[in-house]
């Protein structure tokens, strides 16, 4: 089996962190998160992973909620490729979003 874990740096405040392990061209297992620093810690703001035994997507709220999604894209494989591309695009929506929900009593 063959691990690869990395983090993309999206900005000064945003990364996206990638793990994912595969025998051949069968991915097993995946986490792709996107995190934002505040407060002085990275947080999570959304989250692919197959944790459960299960691809799901996990939407982290301001207020501490999460959002379970089952997820039915295909294999893992073709579900790893959507969230990483879906976070590619939309991180700055994603991040604003939670930014918006966290400071929304300021």
């Amino acid at each position: 089996m063959k691990e690869k874990d990395f983090w993309v740096l999206l900005s000064n405040d945003s990364r996206i962190r990638h793990f994912h392990a595969r025998i051949g061209q069968q991915v097993l297992e995946f986490v792709v998160q996107l995190e934002i620093f505040i407060e002085g810690r990275w947080k999570p703001v959304v989250r692919y992973d197959t944790a459960h035994g299960f691809a799901h997507r996990d939407t982290f709220h301001g207020d501490g909620k999460i959002e379970k999604t089952p997820l039915f894209i295909g294999d893992y494989s073709s579900t790893l490729t959507f969230a990483e591309l879906d976070l590619r695009t939309n991180w700055e929506l994603y991040r604003d979003r939670f930014l918006k929900e966290v400071h929304k009593d300021d």
